[in-house]
């Protein structure tokens, strides 16, 4: 690949790890599957968990330790089984790979099944069969999301590893390292609200980070801001949250719904959006439980009704009353 295609590509991409030592937050799981390389003694494999965790890095990482980079793209079959699904695929490409041995090569072949719990029953049982018959020439690694989605007999012929969610110090250290190679100043609040809003998803963090640049005048001297993260992700700024909702506790119903109106128009949001960011700088309020209760259930009525084509003015209105109602009497 050019150094132009390399500059192109995304940074989840370009900077996906290369090595098994590069992968972060999983390391147990890169220890454990290390010995199995390096004994020579590799199963099938069943990595699950959120998106964005590493599940694909290190499968591919895995593959390059194993092959080298001269054997590496003649040994592996990598299919997203959402595209294909069907019992076609796993009759035709994956019986075919995986019932050939290469001659120049000793050894397994490795075939990838990326996102398997979107593959049908019927695909899935045909695998099964597959996966036993031809052990000698092949190693699975099934992707997935979600395990209970996998049939149980597919289950019980893989070793499985689950994948959690990155703690936010991997995803600290991953963009702290992104930012020094792109030569990009990020602002410590803007860092901050990136961890929170990625979640454990390593593949979000450098998303956002990359749209973040793009909307910069000058990356190499302008700094990513805050506001930036949250316009990019599309969540609900936490100021705007809660300057709103001291205008719904101190001010009246009128100025209140006048100032949401103001808030949801000014900034795009939906009143779902405005509704996540009410109840998580909720949480923070030391609060009666029977007033906690009363203000999520009321809330959720009112994100049902949306979810139903509600009249988004009455929506608003109704979260206005929700929390006034709730809040009398109470210490905030």
């Amino acid at each position: 690949m050019t150094t132009r295609s390399i500059e192109n590509l995304p940074w989840v991409e370009k900077y996906r790890p290369s090595a098994m030592s590069d992968i972060y937050g999983q390391k147990e799981i890169v220890v454990t599957l290390e010995k199995f390389v390096d004994e020579g003694k590799l199963p099938h494999l069943l990595f699950y968990g959120p998106p964005g965790t590493g599940k694909t890095s290190t499968v591919l990482a895995m593959a390059k330790r194993i092959y080298g980079p001269q054997h590496y793209k003649s040994m592996i079959l990598e299919l997203n089984a959402s595209d294909d699904r069907g019992i076609d695929v796993v009759r035709e490409q994956v019986k075919n790979f995986a019932s050939t041995m290469q001659i120049f090569n000793k050894g397994f072949k490795l075939i990838i099944l990326d996102e398997a719990d979107s593959m049908t029953n019927v695909a899935q049982n045909a695998l099964r069969r597959i996966i036993e018959k031809y052990t000698k020439n092949a190693r699975f690694v099934i992707l997935a999301n979600y395990a209970h989605k996998l049939n149980p007999a597919l289950l019980s012929r893989c070793t499985r590893f689950r994948f959690q969610p990155l703690q936010e110090s991997a995803i600290q250290e991953r963009i702290k390292y992104v930012c020094e190679k792109e030569t990009l100043k990020v602002s410590e609040p803007a860092t901050d609200a990136l961890l929170k809003l990625s979640k454990g998803d390593m593949r979000k963090s450098l998303n956002v980070l990359q749209a973040c640049q793009s909307a910069l005048d000058d990356p190499s001297n302008d700094e990513v801001t805050k506001e930036m993260v949250y316009e990019c992700i599309g969540n609900a700024n936490p100021d705007d949250i809660n300057s709103l909702l001291d205008s719904i506790l101190k001010e009246d119903f009128t100025t209140s719904y006048l100032y949401f109106e103001k808030v949801t128009k000014s900034k795009g949001l939906a009143i779902i959006d405005i509704l996540s960011g009410i109840i998580e700088i909720l949480d923070s309020y030391k609060l009666k439980p029977q007033t906690r209760v009363k203000i999520l259930k009321r809330l959720s009525e009112i994100e049902y009704g949306i979810s139903k084509g509600g009249n988004t003015k009455i929506q608003s209105s109704a979260v206005i009353a929700t929390i006034k109602d709730a809040m009398v009497g109470e210490a905030y």
